[in-house]
């Protein structure tokens, strides 16, 4: 059980870290080159996730707690395919901000909601293991997205990129909704 569950998991997140590593990896240089915004306006851009993401956390892991793993998380899924696509229609440097504080909200609680996941599904004597299983993917998404996301930008530009990137997101939704059965912690 422990082991399928997690790997279920880990299976629906994989497209999703592909994408972000696409995305991420290249997302600066569409900031500057396309949207025309200063270093400090990108990171003020990031600031602008990251401090999402801070807020949304403990109370995206207290409605988990309140309405189950699952919801939180295909809620993040989709957060997140509508975030990478709307990176395609932008035109300023303040719609990449609005982006990044959904982005933000939604990294928050896909950790919230998916590390409690894997706490209630893995015994004590298991929960190393499946930690591990669980930032594996977060990896292996980084090792194939960066080079495929740089590729795609060079060769159909980065609008384009941004929409492969949420149809791969789209297609964890969907094994995440097929796969990922609701933890009993």
């Amino acid at each position: 059980m422990v082991k399928s569950s997690v790997r279920a998991l880990e299976f629906s997140l994989l497209p999703l870290m592909v994408c972000s590593g696409m995305v991420y990896s290249v997302l600066s240089v569409y900031f500057s080159r396309d949207l025309g915004a200063s270093a400090t306006e990108i990171g003020l851009v990031f600031m602008a996730g990251a401090a999402a993401g801070a807020l949304a956390s403990p109370w995206a892991g207290r409605l988990s707690d309140k309405v189950g793993r699952r919801r939180v998380l295909v809620a993040s899924m989709a957060g997140f395919t509508v975030a990478f696509a709307l990176y395609a229609f932008i035109h300023s440097v303040a719609q990449a901000a609005l982006i990044q504080l959904l982005e933000g909200a939604t990294w928050g609680a896909l950790g919230s909601a998916a590390s409690a996941y894997v706490a209630d599904v893995a015994g004590e004597e298991e929960r190393g293991w499946a930690m591990g299983l669980y930032h594996r993917v977060y990896y292996a998404g980084w090792v194939v997205g960066p080079l495929l996301g740089g590729y795609l930008a060079d060769q159909v530009g980065f609008r384009a990129m941004f929409l492969v990137g949420a149809s791969f997101t789209a297609l964890g939704l969907a094994a995440l909704l097929m796969l990922v059965r609701e933890a009993r912690g």
